[in-house]
């Protein structure tokens, strides 16, 4: 409640009329009934004696708050888009500014205020001079909330001001923004680079970021399958392991990874289920895609991404260490004695040589 209202209420539950309030201060009736209207605020000086004759506090008496929770800010964004629809932009936004000089530090408040005004000036805005001026004043909310200790609202807003810089083509702005962000935040850092750097021609440095990005995102989605399979086969799903082999051994060739990589599923999984067969039959192409060399950059998808020549003896001794573990491992322990086996190894040895 406001400072009038609360006068009102306080002076009411005591049982005072206005007359007494004004006498026990030393001021006239009407200064007291204005005080109550809100058309005039008591003396600085006589806040501590009216609060004491009101029984309740300054902070009380002042509507003092330290902040507003999410439930009120949320409740209030609601009450400037109603105001908005019924009396339009300006309207809302006055009532906005209203509330952001009553809470200046709130920084949720602003933060929040900051897009409902974006978004609404691009509706409820007329195409006139104005309209600049509230982008100024919207934009210097974001760069307030961009000063936010909560992360949250700061990244949100910093995410926020990068795109309206990138349409402003402040890319030296933008990329300064960019550059405050840590590297794991709710903007993508990458995209958001490779952004500017289109802006600004760089097109090498823009494919070859996205392109390092897309080969990340691979080996996240591998590990993502490989663990889904994990789990199937520990829940007694097969159908559903075998799915997800699948869907890894497509990935893995959809987006033109190195060979290994497609048989990597189906041998482990053929391993759990103890199927000698199946593991063996995948086991020899396996071994042999690991000397085949990945030229990566044959792909469309990576013509940018920067390779080191590979070690030639890389394949060979990968090629041991697998059937090193199959030898030891528990896992496969199905697999040591067979015959096949044996044959795959002596066909390894006479490659090799």
């Amino acid at each position: 409640m406001k400072i009038n209202e609360i006068i009102r209420e306080r002076r009411l539950a005591k049982g005072f009329t206005q007359e007494q309030i004004a006498n026990y201060l030393g001021v006239s009736a009407p200064a007291v009934n204005k005080w109550e209207k809100g058309t005039s605020y008591p003396d600085i000086i006589l806040l501590p004696a009216l609060a004491r004759l009101l029984d309740t506090d300054l902070n009380t008496l002042l509507s003092f708050q330290d902040d507003l929770s999410e439930k009120e800010v949320a409740l209030f964004m609601n009450e400037v888009s109603e105001t908005m629809d019924k009396n339009g932009f300006e309207a809302g936004y006055l009532l906005a500014t209203e509330k952001l000089k009553e809470y200046p530090t709130c920084d949720l408040l602003v933060s929040n205020l900051a897009m409902l005004l974006d978004g609404a000036l691009m509706l409820h805005g007329s195409k006139n001079k104005s309209n600049e001026m509230y982008r100024e004043k919207i934009e210097s909310l974001y760069y307030r909330a961009a000063q936010s200790e909560d992360a949250t609202i700061r990244e949100q807003a910093q995410a926020c001001l990068i795109s309206k810089l990138m349409g402003k083509q402040d890319y030296e702005q933008a990329q300064e923004i960019l550059n405050t962000l840590p590297k794991k935040s709710p903007v993508d850092r990458e995209q958001a680079q490779a952004n500017i750097y289109i802006a600004q021609g760089d097109l090498e440095k823009a494919a070859k970021l996205i392109e390092e990005k897309l080969l990340s995102a691979t080996n996240e989605i591998h590990a993502a399958l490989m663990t889904l399979m994990e789990i199937a086969l520990k829940e007694e799903r097969m159908e559903a392991a075998k799915y997800i082999a699948d869907v890894d051994k497509q990935a893995a060739q959809l987006f033109d990874l190195w060979e290994y990589n497609s048989y990597v599923a189906h041998f482990q999984l053929y391993n759990a289920t103890k199927n000698r067969v199946k593991s063996l039959k995948i086991l020899l192409p396996m071994l042999k895609s690991l000397t085949k060399k990945w030229d990566i950059n044959k792909s469309p998808l990576y013509r940018h991404i920067q390779t080191k020549e590979v070690d030639k003896s890389f394949g060979p001794k990968l090629q041991k260490a697998i059937i090193q573990s199959i030898n030891t491992d528990e896992e496969t322990e199905f697999l040591k004695d067979s015959p096949e086996l044996h044959e795959l190894i002596k066909e390894i040895d006479i490659e090799q040589k």
